[in-house]
């Protein structure tokens, strides 16, 4: 059974985690993919994968994320977190960390990290 990776991205992280998944296409079809709201519909039409789709994060997708990961649902999360800015959601976010930490989830905040993973 393939494994599932949720792709996550700040508003500004939107268009470099695109690019990323465009240059590991062939590899991420391989998975079963899943995304918060707007990143996940985003994926999807710029590279015709399937991206099984939750909530916008600021409305509940972190926090869906976070119980797919506990319901082990999901084995690698691609977060690109935009440190710079302040984000409204901030506690679901460091929510959806902290879970993928209890559950010993790999959890890649940068693409360098996201690189090693897949």
């Amino acid at each position: 059974m393939p494994k599932t990776i949720a792709l996550i991205a700040h508003d500004h992280k939107k268009e470099e985690i695109v690019k990323w998944v465009k240059q590991h296409h062939e590899k991420l079809k391989t998975y079963n993919l899943c995304g918060t709201g707007t990143t996940a519909k985003l994926i999807q039409k710029e590279t015709g994968l399937n991206v099984f789709t939750y909530l916008s994060g600021p409305l509940g997708g972190d926090q869906q994320i976070g119980a797919a990961v506990a319901e082990g649902k999901i084995d690698i999360v691609i977060f690109l977190c935009d440190p710079l800015q302040a984000q409204p959601h901030d506690p679901d976010v460091k929510a959806l960390l902290r879970i993928a930490v209890v559950y010993n989830i790999p959890i890649a905040t940068n693409q360098a990290t996201a690189d090693l993973l897949i």
